[in-house]
């Protein structure tokens, strides 16, 4: 079975809805079960939600109650422009989003009376769009004569309840993806569903974090053992760098688990980075494809153990990413001298405060390190205190080189480095999976630093 996700920018009108419609019926046609449909809310609309609960929270509910008008319109049009010449089907789809919009209403006026927005509330509020959207292209699936069904995504989709960040729970879900999926897919019909949402136990509604609808794709990818799991999107997929900055950068035709990882953490925002861990147990390619270039290739990502280099590995870089807006921690004691444990007890702190650590380099005495959640960095530093002095620099970057193999080749290191002119480097960290060079500096440096880099490494071949 193959799994096609189908992101914001795809289902942002009716047109591009018919875009999709065309994609899946081709890849239907080509294939003895149908696709596995998810789809993202419409582009703009998840925002505007959670714009909708701060409203509200904010006591000004008129203005929530405003953004759900603008969104009852942005959906009625789409349903106009696609379902228009059957007026019966159109009145049937404007009805079945009614409810949605009714208890979002109801859920806005409940976070205003109580100046409350909880983790919860904005689960139930961010997580409507994906439901709108779904609905609508269900309806024109119809109304086209594919055969379909549409899946409220968080009957399978189980997981904890850890609002706004949700665990799913797999071996649960894979149990019921047999029957809610995979017996609807070998009939022929073409189930869709939603990205991002799911649902605890208690049938309450829960969502696996922003870009958590590529993370839903690889999930139900995982439990039917799909063939392949494509994310469709608005680019041609992972390329050397962000083609806004570089206007030279390249589609990437190929890369590993690992590369792919490192790169969608590290900002290649074309991926959400959780996407890569479901496929990563069950061994299922991901390829990244364009709504709006079908016939392109794309970027495939494949088990790394899969993955030939074209050239030889003569160019052992495959891209530069940078995350910006990062915290960097610099924490210093002579109690680290020759002592065991220190580290140790570093950790400790972030454990406690559930906050992960993106990059860290030691030495005899002192700990540097970067993080990226600051929700609870002053009780972070508090703590470290007690360990040592600990300067704080905020809103610095970090570069990232990937590539694979760096230790099997020399002069990597220099070359990024003598590439870099008039760039102070704040903090070198080497990658222990053996693909990653990563470095920080300054926010105003990154993009300067990811131009020298891209230039050095992928040079532009004049065209005879």
């Amino acid at each position: 079975m193959l799994v096609m996700k189908f992101g914001g920018t795809s289902v942002g009108s009716a047109e591009r809805m018919q875009d999709v419609l065309s994609i899946v019926n081709n890849a239907k046609s080509q294939s003895k079960s149908a696709p596995l449909v998810v789809l993202s809310a419409m582009s703009g609309v998840t925002n505007a939600l959670i714009r909708a609960g701060e409203k509200a929270v904010s006591k000004d509910l008129k203005g929530a109650l405003n953004e759900v008008v603008d969104l009852r319109k942005k959906h009625a049009d789409a349903i106009e422009a696609g379902l228009g010449k059957d007026l019966t089907k159109a009145k049937q789809i404007a009805d079945s989003l009614e409810p949605h919009f009714e208890e979002l209403e109801i859920i806005l006026k409940g976070v205003s009376y109580l100046g409350e927005l909880s983790k919860r509330s904005v689960d139930a509020v961010s997580g409507m769009g994906e439901l709108l959207s779904s609905k609508i292209v269900a309806g024109i699936f119809d109304v086209q004569g594919i055969p379909s069904v549409w899946l409220d995504a968080r009957e399978v989709m189980l997981t904890d309840s850890t609002f706004g960040r949700a665990n799913p729970i797999s071996e649960e879900i894979k149990k019921r993806a047999k029957t809610k999926i995979t017996k609807p897919s070998k009939e022929g019909k073409v189930v869709i569903t939603q990205g991002f949402i799911g649902s605890n136990s208690d049938g309450v509604t829960t969502t696996l974090g922003r870009g958590g609808s590529d993370y839903s794709a690889a999930i139900f990818g995982a439990a039917v053992d799909a063939d392949e799991i494509q994310i469709w999107t608005d680019v041609d997929g992972m390329m050397t760098s962000d083609p806004r900055l570089v206007p030279e950068a390249e589609v990437i035709a190929e890369v590993g688990f690992q590369e792919a990882a490192e790169l969608a953490y590290f900002g290649a925002k074309v991926l959400h980075p959780l996407t890569i861990k479901p496929a990563i147990e069950q061994g299922i390619a991901v390829r990244i494809l364009n709504t709006m270039r079908p016939n392109n290739p794309g970027t495939i990502i494949k088990a790394d153990r899969e993955v030939q280099s074209s050239d030889g590995d003569k160019r052992p870089i495959c891209a530069i990413a940078a995350k910006k807006g990062i915290t960097a921690l610099f924490i210093s004691s002579f109690k680290m001298l020759m002592a065991h444990g220190f580290l140790l007890k570093v950790f400790e702190i972030f454990d406690r405060y559930s906050t992960s650590i993106d990059l860290i380099a030691t030495s005899e005495v002192s700990v540097s390190l970067t993080v990226d959640r600051t929700e609870e960095l002053d009780s972070i530093i508090r703590d470290l205190k007690d360990l040592g002095e600990v300067k704080i620099l905020t809103d610095v970057s970090i570069v990232s080189v990937v590539g694979r193999q760096f230790r099997d080749k020399s002069g990597i290191a220099g070359e990024v480095f003598s590439a870099l002119n008039n760039v102070n480097i704040i903090m070198i960290s080497g990658g222990a999976s053996d693909i990653n060079l990563s470095f920080v500096v300054s926010n105003e440096d990154a993009d300067k630093s990811i131009k020298q880099l891209h230039k050095h490494f992928f040079p532009v071949t004049a065209k005879v």
